[in-house]
């Protein structure tokens, strides 16, 4: 289980990171300015990561979401809501009395209804680390990923791929 979340939250960031990385087409920055985030992944890459996930997507689907298209293997979010969300989530940790200093990214389902069945879905906590007033010596901070901000809210509510069983690329 734990190969899993690591797979989606891999397919996510490479998703986003595609987006940054080749749709940009009004950038004013220099490619030589930019500094490459850690984790980048090719296309190829990411086309064998989701090729790996097809497996366990096809039990998932076929044991579980027998009455759609297929469970979600993507989820979108605009670039819009990940800003906001970023800055609402590092006012928060604030307020919380915590330092923002990344993101969490979760699978999750929505609950089904005799209507809908509950499809997967991606979500993100924010995580950080209490905010002390400690000296240091070192100009850097070694405290990074120390855990989710409790109390902190999570961003969801990204729509799935069309159709939901679509593999990368779409």
């Amino acid at each position: 289980m734990k190969n899993f979340g690591t797979l989606l939250l891999g397919l996510v960031i490479g998703a986003l990171a595609m987006y940054f990385y080749c749709c940009k087409t009004d950038n004013t920055e220099s490619l030589e300015s930019l500094v490459k985030p850690k984790g980048l992944i090719t296309p190829k890459e990411a086309k064998t990561l989701d090729q790996a996930f097809n497996t366990r997507h096809q039990l998932i689907s076929d044991s579980i979401v027998k009455k759609t298209n297929g469970d979600n293997r993507s989820s979108w979010y605009a670039l819009e809501d990940i800003n906001n969300y970023i800055k609402y989530a590092d006012s928060q940790a604030t307020s919380l009395g915590y330092t923002l200093d990344g993101l969490r990214i979760y699978a999750g389902a929505h609950a089904s209804t005799p209507k809908e069945v509950g499809l997967t879905t991606m979500f993100f906590i924010p995580t950080g680390y209490r905010t002390t007033a400690e000296g240091n010596l070192l100009p850097f901070s070694t405290r990074q990923g120390v855990g989710d901000i409790p109390g902190g809210d999570g961003l969801n509510k990204g729509s799935g791929g069309v159709p939901p069983g679509a593999n990368y690329p779409q």
